[in-house]
């Protein structure tokens, strides 16, 4: 289970985020919704271990970022916002060169399999610095995957896609969640009806709604779009 406990994170007196807590199950897709600058991306980077809470605790998989910050980072996949690729490297090459950090002892066989299960093949006699935005992702969803973490946190993953890419990665991201604990961020209203069961909308750093999308729907609106426009209004 992914445990978040009344997480602040402030920089000098102002609140990127303020008391937000939450869980997630294993076979959940939760959307975090919200606005740019909305807290987003620095909840996503306090779960993966990159930068410390203020206060609070968050567990991934009964392990605590703040005392076993190794172990969380062995369950977890992690896609950030800006995708980074050694983009002289082609794409076997980077997704070997991932599977040798984690000491994957079947890697070539692992990374024949996430290159089939992202579309890659098309791709793969180009090196990643000559890849379009959207292999670019397949990429970095690939290397996120490919020690099969119980846990991905996928920070605007379809992003810069276009349609048809876009419902192939819906596909990849949809498959994974129903098994692992998947949390994506989006500001993107289509985006998180398409892929998840469960939002959960953050504004200014605060938690200001968390239910299934029917649960949603019942505040009155006839979508979320109506939902999300309302909370994050200021």
């Amino acid at each position: 289970m992914l445990e978040v406990k009344n997480i602040t994170k402030l920089y000098g007196t102002q609140h990127a985020l303020d008391d937000v807590s939450f869980s997630v199950k294993p076979g959940e897709i939760v959307g975090l919704l919200g606005p740019n600058g909305a807290g987003k991306s620095t909840l996503m980077k306090i779960i993966t271990c990159f930068i410390p809470p203020s206060k609070g605790e968050v567990k991934v998989c009964n392990h605590s970022i703040l005392e076993e910050p190794n172990e969380v980072c062995r369950c977890i996949g992690y896609l950030p916002e800006h995708n980074p690729l050694y983009t002289d490297m082609y794409i076997p090459e980077f997704l070997r060169f991932t599977a040798d950090i984690y000491k994957l002892k079947n890697s070539r066989q692992r990374v024949d399999e996430m290159i089939e299960l992202t579309g890659l093949t098309p791709e793969l006699g180009k090196k990643i610095g000559a890849l379009s935005k959207g292999y670019r992702q397949r990429v970095g969803l690939a290397q996120a995957m490919i020690h099969d973490p119980e846990v991905l946190i996928l920070d605007e993953p379809t992003t810069g896609l276009d349609p048809n890419q876009l419902e192939e990665i819906r596909k990849v991201i949809c498959t994974a969640g129903k098994s692992k604990i998947v949390l994506l961020s989006t500001h993107i209203m289509q985006e998180v009806e398409a892929m998840c069961s469960r939002a959960i909308i953050i504004n200014h750093g605060k938690t200001v709604a968390d239910g299934s999308l029917a649960e949603l729907k019942h505040s009155g609106h006839d979508n979320l779009e109506q939902i999300f426009h309302k909370l994050t209004k200021d």
